[in-house]
């Protein structure tokens, strides 16, 4: 076999050709831009062919990954072995009363359009995060004294073998930056949020001034995966890097953003290398001079490139 490209087979009886994509480029799919190749990358657009692609990955014994908008995602230069499965397609949205439900591709700004539209509050916080439903619950993503545990009501899962599992909040178990769905490998396909009515004009007020203060102060104009490192329990790790003087340190084409000590940025040319290397410096360096140990909110996955 030709690393996993033959699988490939096997899925266009259950995909369209379209959906199907050998050797893609993954820097096309993540938000730094940057990621080596991967044998195959599927665009399902129903549950029942994400379950069957699940299927016949683990009929073959080849790895996949799911991946929503590539926005908290880092793919290293030697790409991919296996399958990635993007959830892109599957992003409706719709409302019912009070209760939003969206399916794991659908962003979160579409989500904030449509509660918005409902006039449903709730979903604020959330509207600049720049990712999908499912790797935000699945993450626990957060913002501004919100996140995604204070509005869940349910999330409709598979788990590795493709069995159908609804979980309640309680069966989410989210915390920062965890779920049980990270713990156990589970892939979201749609979520239930619990809103409630509001005044349109303070919703749409609350997004705008969101929307601003991010402008204002993320490197929002670069290539990034957003906050590249989990809070430290009694500390900002924006301010630690800071305060250890690599605002602005440079490996290759990879930068700490000048606007916000948080953000690892592609400045245009950088490697998934680059991007490694850097943040492997930050955590010596802050190590070094707080004795704190600093740990990616960004997934990192792929293999290294061979020099040949």
């Amino acid at each position: 076999m030709n690393g996993f490209k033959d699988i490939s087979k096997s899925l266009s009886k259950i995909l369209e050709k379209e959906d199907i994509k050998i050797d893609e480029p993954m820097k096309n799919h993540t938000s730094f831009e940057v990621g080596g190749p991967v044998d195959v990358l599927v665009t399902p657009k129903s549950f029942e062919q994400v379950i069957s692609t699940v299927k016949i990955c683990n009929e073959n014994d080849v790895p996949y990954y799911i991946i929503g908008n590539g926005s908290n995602l880092l793919v290293r230069d030697g790409g991919i072995k296996g399958v990635v499965i993007k959830l892109c397609k599957l992003n409706k949205v719709s409302v019912s009363g009070e209760k939003v439900t969206a399916q794991s591709g659908a962003t979160l700004k579409d989500v904030c359009k449509a509660a918005l539209k409902e006039s449903l509050t709730g979903f604020e916080f959330a509207c600049g995060i720049p990712g999908s439903v499912g790797g935000a619950v699945t993450m626990n993503a957060g913002a501004y004294n919100g996140e995604m545990s204070q509005i869940i009501e349910s999330a409709k899962v598979i788990d590795k073998c493709g069995n159908i599992k609804l979980l309640d909040r309680e069966g989410l178990n989210l915390g920062y930056r965890m779920s049980s769905i990270l713990k156990y490998g589970y892939t979201v396909l749609q979520v239930t949020f619990d809103l409630k009515k509001g005044d349109h004009n303070k919703i749409k007020s609350r997004i705008d001034d969101l929307n601003t203060r991010r402008s204002e102060k993320q490197p929002l104009e670069y290539p990034s995966a957003g906050s590249t490192f989990k809070r430290p329990d009694g500390y900002f790790a924006a301010k630690l890097i800071e305060d250890t003087g690599l605002k602005g340190l440079s490996v290759g084409g990879a930068e700490v953003s000048k606007k916000h000590s948080g953000f690892v940025i592609n400045k245009g040319n950088a490697t998934a290398k680059d991007i490694l290397d850097l943040i492997k410096l930050i955590q010596e360096r802050v190590k070094e001079k707080f004795n704190v140990d600093l740990y990616t909110e960004v997934r990192i996955i792929g293999d290294e490139k061979v020099n040949k």
